[in-house]
């Protein structure tokens, strides 16, 4: 086969090489992070996914030999987790050495990796003629979680996988999980029977924690009181630290319906059962920092010693995440600006930060977004912090920290605070306010 024929063949696969995941070199650390904690979840049922995404990933970093460790891992996970030798779960697999096997300019071993596709795929025919093959589906919905921000095509390939192959709880559970996230996110009224179809999720999936919190979070939102189930819901601490998607929803519920503080001793008690487990360091540090600034007016003057571990944490989670550490050093630097003793910090890692600015325009946007609130409720510096928030909006990029500044400005417009250099400021903007 010629090259440009195996190039044609290669675009033709369902695989992480073909389905536009191009991102920045930030984006995929951070992501190259978080397919490292998922991997130290005991008996989480997606591992061979996560290998095969996270071995994407390094490629993308140009990390070649850990790319094809990580696939050949996945191969070997997913086998294990079908209790099979082989399976339509290995076709987007194998496309993912195929395209790596040609790009390290080994052309006969990625023709062999395209040869199993094809058997797979003539032997494992999808049961739709319209859909990919539910296998597909339902890893390619796993995948886009991570890099899409159309929630309602991940609800869509999850629906489809679990329409297909319904004997597969994991797929129905990820499909009812995303339709309460975009419901959340995207469409409040999105499906008028979501709280019916996580109840019969939770029945066929009882030991998912991330499903069970999701589950009383929706029916809170219809009215119910469920304080005590929350508490029930904790259980066993011994056990909590097995996702931390799922320990994430449920310290959200605490904060969202007991309290913050119980929440921060929750995290705390399941950190002290497993001190090693990295991700629960930032669910903790994540507690401490919403009872410490967002929950501030509730809790006007936290004592030292919980702004000195959350401090402790922060510090910790900067040499434990080293490829991401921008928003980690704003989440630490706002602690330091509410401490007593360290207040001067906190001005020291946003000069830091702005003298080295960060090439994505995202990363500038969240940046200058969060220099310009510390300017104004830690330095009572009204004036730079419009500045501050004028360049976070002059960013043409979308993102939830250009629409704060936006409303931001819009509201000192309003009160007639410089009202005339923010209106010159919004007849040049890019593109119109949102």
């Amino acid at each position: 086969m010629s090259a440009a024929q195996s190039q044609t063949t290669l675009e033709s696969l369902q695989c992480h090489f073909t389905w536009d995941l191009d991102r920045s070199r930030p984006k995929l650390l951070l992501l190259k992070d978080k397919m490292e904690d998922f991997s130290t979840e005991k008996g989480n049922r997606w591992l061979g996914h996560i290998y095969n995404l996270w071995g994407f990933i390094q490629y993308k970093l140009g990390l070649n030999e850990e790319a094809n460790s990580l696939f050949q891992k996945a191969a070997e996970t997913l086998n294990k987790l079908r209790d099979a030798d082989e399976g339509p779960w290995l076709v987007v697999n194998y496309g993912n050495l195929a395209w790596l096997h040609h790009h390290l300019g080994d052309l006969e071993e990625s023709q062999a990796y395209l040869s199993k596709v094809d058997a797979l795929m003539e032997k494992y025919p999808s049961p739709s003629q319209d859909d990919l093959h539910p296998e597909i589906c339902a890893e390619k919905a796993w995948t886009l979680m991570f890099f899409g921000e159309d929630m309602i095509l991940v609800v869509d390939y999850y629906e489809k996988a679990a329409r297909m192959q319904a004997d597969m709880m994991d797929w129905n559970t990820s499909y009812v999980i995303w339709l309460k996230n975009a419901q959340n996110f995207s469409d409040p009224m999105l499906d008028p029977d979501l709280l019916e179809k996580m109840r019969q999720a939770k029945e066929r999936d009882p030991e998912n924690l991330y499903l069970a919190a999701l589950y009383l979070d929706q029916r809170a939102d219809e009215g119910e009181n469920i304080r005590d189930e929350v508490r029930e819901l904790a259980g066993n601490v011994s056990t909590l630290c097995c996702s931390s998607s799922g320990m994430w929803a449920l310290l959200n519920l605490y904060i969202k319906y007991i309290s913050v503080d119980e929440a921060v001793d929750l995290a705390e008690e399941v950190l002290k059962e497993h001190p090693d487990v990295h991700y629960l360091k930032r669910l903790v540090a994540f507690c401490y920092r919403w009872r410490i600034v967002y929950k501030r007016r509730d809790y006007p003057d936290p004592e030292q010693s919980m702004m000195d571990r959350a401090i402790a944490l922060h510090e910790e989670l900067l040499s434990l995440y080293p490829h991401t550490p921008l928003k980690k050093e704003i989440d630490l630097a706002i602690i330091y600006a509410m401490s007593r003793h360290s207040k001067a910090k906190a001005e020291q890692i946003f000069q830091k930060l702005l003298e080295n600015e960060p090439a994505e325009p995202s990363d500038k946007q969240m940046l200058y977004n969060r220099y310009a609130h510390h300017l104004f409720f830690h330095q009572n510096d009204s004036h730079r912090s419009i500045q501050y928030h004028m360049k976070a909006a002059a960013i043409p990029e979308k993102s939830s920290f250009r629409e704060n500044s936006i409303r931001i400005l819009e509201r000192n417009k309003q009160r007639r605070i410089m009202c005339r250099e923010i209106e010159e400021f919004f007849g040049n903007l890019q593109e119109p306010r949102q």
